[in-house]
């Protein structure tokens, strides 16, 4: 019940996807494989609601938990993943830049073709959850108050606009956040958050900071099956985490003299 469990981060599913969006796409066969090789193991997929409220509640897990989530929305999670889902009956969770997708809401910006409102709707009927990942993909530890409210209530109003549903579910862009960020998520009527980190996710992270593991274009078969059984996930991401703390000192600082701008003007 309060194992660790594998929370997959996607992005762009594609053949030939833009150079932008290249690194942290996968090909379509290869998803397939993937997702082949989680029916062969009995792994059950869950959203994102499911998981949280099962930690929250302290409910019972099913053998061998596992999240696929896609951030942003890519148009190949509809071409190429949902039907790959549906074969297996597998759920998901997609978590939308609202700004990004195409539309009236549409703001500019996206890496690569996107989804749009019909689209998604065909998504959720299908049984992907639909949560939120901002309106316009901003690094939300660098915002203001004010920003970060804009960001987060914007996103959640369009998908209760488009929808009909209001979204539980967030995931914060870049796998960014800080306390205050996280204060405003919850705030705003997101259930729980999930980050990036690298690392499986368990109950004492909280429902506002879940780790996930990211599957790229380079991620083989072998590196795929260690990642959802927990073995070398330190070893395959050290680099990243290398970089992470780095830039994160660079973050903080560049974070502090922005407040100490705004509180001269």
């Amino acid at each position: 019940m309060n194992g660790p469990v594998p929370i997959l981060m996607y992005h762009a599913v594609g053949h030939r996807p833009a150079k932008a969006a290249y690194g942290l796409s996968v090909s379509p066969e290869a998803f397939g494989e993937q997702m082949e090789l989680l029916a062969e193991r009995g792994f059950t997929p869950l959203t994102t609601a499911q998981l949280a409220g099962a930690w929250r509640s302290s409910g019972a897990l099913p053998p061998r938990p596992v999240l696929i989530t896609f951030d942003d929305g890519y148009e190949g999670v509809h071409r190429h993943a949902l039907p790959v889902l549906a074969q297996h009956g597998f759920a998901s969770t997609l978590f939308v830049s609202t700004g990004w997708l195409r539309g009236r809401h549409d703001v500019g910006g996206a890496l690569d073709t996107m989804l749009d409102w019909d689209q998604v709707r065909e998504l959720a009927a299908a049984g992907t959850e639909i949560g939120g990942h901002t309106h316009s993909h901003p690094q939300m530890d660098q915002l203001s108050g004010e920003q970060v409210w804009f960001e987060t209530l914007r996103c959640r109003q369009i998908i209760a606009d488009e929808l009909g549903a209001e979204p539980v579910s967030f995931a914060y862009p870049y796998g960014y956040s800080s306390r205050s960020v996280r204060r405003t998520v919850r705030e705003a009527g997101f259930a729980q958050a999930l980050a990036v980190g690298n690392a499986l996710a368990v109950r004492r992270q909280g429902p506002y900071a879940l780790e996930r593991v990211t599957v790229r274009r380079s991620t083989g078969a072998e590196e795929f099956e260690r990642l959802v059984e927990g073995r070398g996930i330190a070893r395959n991401f050290a680099g990243d985490r290398a970089l992470t703390k780095g830039y994160a000192l660079v973050r903080r600082v560049t974070s502090a003299g922005r407040k100490v701008t705004r509180s001269r003007v």
